[in-house]
Parts: structure tokens; sequence; C-alpha cells
């Protein structure tokens, strides 16, 4: 289903983030290195350091020719792909940055933080438009709904808070997960929300109605990413046990594991990040390993 086609090597500290290109076959990874790199699927190989950062990445987001980069000092910067240049750098919060993401219906970009706030901007002029506390300490991640009325933040405090995107008031707290939440993901169907936590398991939301459906013991340690694939029933999930797991979208059964364990090759070291290229041939996984791996999608 899933092998190891390649790897990438040439980040000198720990990868967080990865981000796809609008461009066919570019992908971007950042992490505790002095920059953003590009990389090419098509020919396997290195770029260019796209832009130069002050601190960490935790996050990258990729919207209309825009690089949004959230960083450990609490700004983030905008890279435009048009001019070649960061076009704009806003000191959202003054704790780090976790997470990043577009508003696409409403042209707002919303940021996560170690602080507990949500920060949203206009996509516009990237001026402040609100901002609202979802937690008393950290909000690891945040997903949107594929209807794009509500959005979801996993907290510190083991909670997730569901707000909605018209008005960000508080629209549900789900109260499952034992340990912090580390990962989110809708369901492209809209009909599930799945979490993933510290205490290493998967959990699966009915949505409407908001009511716990499964529980899956997914891993050995903290769920650091949950990514559905663009067009086919799977989603990957990885861990900071070194691991990525394929799972069904429909039951939730796995199906494949992908690991230095099972096959003789992957991470060494707590995978932090997973993304599926656009076109869905590829799974990009990278971590604390410094790599960035590239596994192909066979029928």
């Amino acid at each position: 289903m899933l092998k190891h086609l390649h790897t990438f090597s040439g980040h000198q500290n720990p990868v967080y983030a990865l981000a796809n290109s609008d461009k066919a076959g570019i992908f971007f990874s950042a992490g505790n290195d002095k920059g953003v790199v590009e990389w090419s699927l098509k020919k396997m190989a290195f770029v260019m350091v796209k832009t130069p950062v002050q601190s960490s990445v935790y996050a990258l987001c990729n919207y209309n020719n825009q690089l949004f980069i959230a960083e450990r000092s609490g700004l983030f910067s905008v890279y435009d792909f048009i001019k070649q240049e960061i076009v704009a750098s806003v000191q959202a919060h003054e704790k780090p940055i976790f997470d990043i993401q577009v508003v696409k219906s409403k042209n707002e970009l919303i940021t996560t933080s170690e602080d507990g706030w949500a920060a949203v901007c206009s996509l516009k002029d990237f001026s402040a438009i609100y901002k609202f506390q979802v937690a008393d300490d950290t909000v690891r991640c945040m997903a949107i709904s594929p209807d794009e009325t509500e959005i979801a933040f996993g907290c510190k405090d083991n909670l997730i808070r569901i707000y909605n995107l018209t008005d960000y008031s508080l629209k549900q707290t789900l109260d499952g997960h034992s340990l912090a939440i580390t990962a989110l993901a809708y369901h492209p169907s809209g009909k599930y929300l799945i979490s993933g936590s510290r205490d290493a398991q998967l959990k699966v939301w009915d949505l409407p109605n908001y009511q716990l459906q499964q529980t899956i013991p997914a891993h050995l340690f903290a769920v650091y990413g949950i990514c559905f694939h663009p067009s086919l029933p799977y989603f990957a999930t990885c861990s900071q046990d070194k691991s990525i797991k394929i799972w069904d979208a429909t039951n939730f059964k796995l199906y494949k594991i992908l690991s230095l364990e099972k096959l003789d090759i992957g991470h060494s070291h707590s995978i932090n990040k997973i993304i599926w290229s656009n076109d869905g041939k590829y799974l990009i996984s990278t971590g604390d390993d410094r790599k960035v791996m590239v596994w192909e999608l066979n029928e």
C-alpha cells in the first residue's frame, strides 16, 4: 500500500512543520533550523532555503500564493511566492505559535499558541480582527470543519473546544482524553471529528451531536498528526513512538504500520508531522531525527 521511496537529509535539527506548495511536486519543511526549506518530489531533491527565520518554526500553512510561517517567538511571517519575499511579519502572540490555518470563506487567518489564546487576522492586510482565550494553557492544534462552520481546538487541559466560525462563540466542549490533545482532523465527509492525544489514543466523535463513537488505542506514545488522504478513504497518523499508521476512513480499521521496527526503514525518533502530497501519490513525514521521508502509495 505504502512503501518508502526516498529520504531527504539536510536539516541540522528536529523538524516540526510541513506544507505543500501550489506548484505541483513541491513542498516545504521547517523546524529548529535557520530557514524554511523547499524540496522537489519530481526530482527527489533539495531545491533551496526559501527564506530565513528568526526562531524555531512549529507550523506552516500555504494558501493563495503565500506561505504562512508560525514561529516560537509568537510571530508569524508571510512569504509571497509572486514577490519572492517576506511581505509581512506579525507579532500575534507573546508565546510560541503551535498552529496556523486559513478560513477561506472568511478570508481570515487563525493562530493558536502556548498562551492559550486564538488570534484572528485579515488575509487582506494581516491586521488583527479578533483575539479570544480558548484555554488557560497551551492550545496545541486546531481543525476547521469541511463546511467551515466550526473550528475545533486541542488543548493542554485534555479538552477539545469547538467554536462557531461565524462569531467565534463557544459551541461545545469534548472531554474524553486523559492527557493533552495533540492532533485533530475533521473527516472529509464532515460526519466525524478525530482527535489524538498524549494518551496515545484516537477518539472518533460523531457529528453533529458530538458523541464519542469509538476509542482506538492507536499508538504507544503521543499522537502528533492525523491526516486524511485527499481523495481515497484512508487517513494516516504519526506518533512520538516513531511509527506512522494507515487507517480505513470508513470503519477506522488499521491497514498498515510504517516503522523501523516493521520495515527496517523508517524514522528513528519521534515523528512530528505528516502530509499527503496534493495529488495523493505520496505521504511525507518528518520528525526529531531531522529526516524528511517520502512514502509512495501503491494501489
